[in-house]
């Protein structure tokens, strides 16, 4: 494991201190860490990663952290000195970001990483492999079939008969709702499994599932605001993610104390079931008879200025500088008690 700084240590101290006591405080003056960031990448959220590396690097920068980024899809990882860093902030989504090999990377080098572990991380972008273990722990999840892009239209049609149509088409290991689709039909099944593996070559399918959507985002096992995600035209798609502005993000839901506790509760399950840590976030559903379904977890949540994480952290009190402060402090705790 790699020896970490003294000012490390002094910050994660003072973090462990601040807790206990006085949560207002600031960090100190010298206690400013040395951060790399990696953004960007080559995945097909490669946009989205620079905009919330970016929007990091300038929130550390303000809270008086000494920052330098990197685009692992233009800078060999292995060519960086990482002694001259005292945690590295993953801002990267999607591909070797998210699936765990960064994160297997960092880990062999005793670099602090904000976020997941690589078992973690591969679990959760692993749609399929998530909803599994989601199975194994009790987490409510929908059924689903798994086919692959070489699969013929008839192959598709006979997986996936088991599910009554209106169906819900996404890559197996994407994130930002890339390739995500509706079918009304076999026709519309393989057209939308064809875009959808042009991303992933497995390829998700699981009921349409008329309800309320929400995502819960967490502090490690801590949520913050739940916030409703209300789209014109009921999925939650790329376009209705970033481009669309009839997307709306409400905080005040009109649901009773005890499905907001369930919704909590639901949602720390299935960050248990997958052992993420940092900052997660885990997106639900809600049926007409107040039934839960945990879609999918995201062991990197945007930061972007679209991101849902940021903005539920800003209603919990934090701005940004303040969420990315807790996130380097997480992760130099958990290196530091390793």
């Amino acid at each position: 494991m790699k020896h970490i700084s003294k000012k490390a240590r002094a910050l994660f101290s003072f973090a462990a201190g601040r807790a206990a006591g006085d949560s207002d405080r600031a960090t100190p003056d010298g206690l400013g860490l040395r951060v790399a960031v990696l953004a960007g990448g080559d995945s097909a959220e490669r946009p989205i990663s620079l905009a919330s590396g970016e929007r990091v690097a300038a929130a550390m920068r303000r809270g008086g952290h000494g920052v330098e980024s990197f685009d692992p899809a233009a800078t060999d990882l292995d060519a960086i000195d990482w002694s001259r860093f005292d945690a590295c902030f993953i801002a990267l989504h999607g591909g070797a970001g998210e699936d765990g090999r960064i994160q297997e990377r960092l880990a062999a080098r005793g670099v602090p990483f904000t976020g997941s572990d690589a078992r973690a991380s591969r679990l959760a972008l692993c749609k399929s492999a998530s909803k599994e273990r989601f199975r194994q722990e009790g987490v409510p999840t929908l059924p689903y079939v798994l086919v692959h892009e070489t699969d013929s239209p008839d192959e598709i049609a006979h997986k996936a008969a088991g599910l009554a149509f209106p169906l819900v088409v996404k890559p197996d290991g994407q994130g930002s709702s890339l390739g995500l689709g509706l079918a009304r039909n076999a026709r519309e099944l393989s057209a939308a499994v064809t875009v959808a593996a042009a991303l992933d070559p497995f390829v998700l399918v699981e009921p349409y599932l008329a309800g309320r959507e929400f995502t819960v985002a967490l502090l490690g096992r801590r949520p913050l605001p739940i916030v409703e995600i209300v789209t014109p035209g009921g999925l939650f798609d790329y376009e209705a993610k970033y481009e669309s502005a009839m997307t709306e993000h409400r905080f005040e839901s009109g649901l009773s104390s005890d499905t907001i506790a369930q919704i909590e509760q639901t949602a720390i399950a299935a960050a248990e079931a997958l052992g993420t840590s940092g900052l997660a976030r885990v997106d639900l559903i809600v049926d007409r008879h107040t039934r839960l379904w945990v879609l999918e977890v995201n062991t990197v949540p945007g930061m972007s200025p679209h991101s849902l994480a940021p903005k539920a952290a800003a209603r919990a009190g934090y701005d940004l500088s303040a969420l990315c402060e807790w996130m380097l402090e997480d992760c130099l705790a958990t290196e530091v008690t390793r």
